[in-house]
């Protein structure tokens, strides 16, 4: 009787320790097998990625549309862009029609920046207008603000790239829930640490791909205009530049400090000057020396 009981509680630890080296087995093999998906999805293109069986059948049991019917549903994204630069009369006058023009048309000043010089004073102002009314915005400084010297306006499809990386972080949401499912089966330690690691990069990759989606829908929604007000300052003195007495003026004082920035040139050469008696006195000696 001792040995049959003997005999029984040998095999109960052999039938448990197969069962443990089965389950173990099934984790490693779902982990090499969601390791070679991903293999094959990052090598693929977007569209194939989209077409795999994981993909497909993740889908299909959570009753989801699939990726490619939602990428259908993307708009086009455009981004528009601009630059000006208007010559006015006065610069806070024209800032004061500006920025109604901007309050019409719901628009916002990012950035503003002043350069006040000896010849001329400018006015830098980065605008961010919904897309809708960039066009009017444009319009509306191009008349009546002041006279445009330049205007560059550029649109930026980004469809392509927004439709790619929709593609890719859909396909990294779902390997990040199989491996999250995978974690809660994993038998050893080893595995466990694999596939925490395994989720953490994926969770890295796809909050960078939904800042970037962020970034371009902030770019699509608003579009940015560069502006720069400009005024040239005349010279109200006496001796303008017109005519010839205030020409000669203007070159006999251009003259004057031109001499002066080269005496002050000269004197800060001081030290040079110390040294060369010293060399005189070296030469000498050795040239002495030389006939003796």
């Amino acid at each position: 009787m001792k040995k049959l009981s003997i005999s029984l509680f040998c095999l109960i630890i052999i039938s448990c320790n197969k069962s443990e080296h089965i389950a173990k087995e099934e984790v490693r093999a779902d982990l090499t097998e969601v390791l070679q998906e991903d293999k094959v999805a990052s090598v693929s293109s977007p569209v194939a990625s989209y077409a795999s069986q994981p993909s497909d059948k993740t889908v299909s049991e959570n009753k989801t549309p699939s990726p490619t019917q939602r990428i259908d549903t993307i708009s086009k994204k455009i981004i528009k862009n601009g630059d000006m630069r208007i010559q006015v009369g006065d610069i806070k006058k024209s800032q004061n029609q500006i920025n109604e023009i901007i309050k019409n048309n719901q628009a916002y000043i990012q950035k503003e920046e002043f350069q006040n010089t000896d010849t001329d004073e400018n006015l830098y102002i980065t605008i961010r207008v919904p897309h809708k009314n960039f066009d009017t915005l444009v319009n509306s400084f191009s008349n009546g603000v002041g006279s445009v010297l330049s205007k560059n306006i550029s649109s930026n499809d980004v469809t392509e790239e927004y439709t790619d990386v929709s593609i890719k972080l859909a396909n990294k949401k779902i390997y990040l829930e199989k491996y999250r499912d995978m974690l809660k089966s994993a038998a050893t330690t080893k595995d466990m640490l694999e596939i925490q690691e395994k989720i953490r990069e994926l969770e890295d990759e796809i909050d960078v791909s939904e800042g970037r989606l962020r970034f371009i829908d902030d770019r699509v929604n608003y579009s940015t205009l560069n502006l720069n007000l400009y005024k040239e300052k005349v010279r109200s003195s006496a001796t303008s530049k017109i005519g010839f007495g205030s020409r000669f003026g203007d070159s006999v004082t251009e003259g004057w400090n031109s001499f002066v920035a080269f005496i002050l040139g000269i004197i800060s050469l001081w030290p040079f000057f110390l040294l060369i008696p010293v060399f005189v006195f070296l030469w000498r000696k050795w040239r002495g020396r030389k006939k003796k």
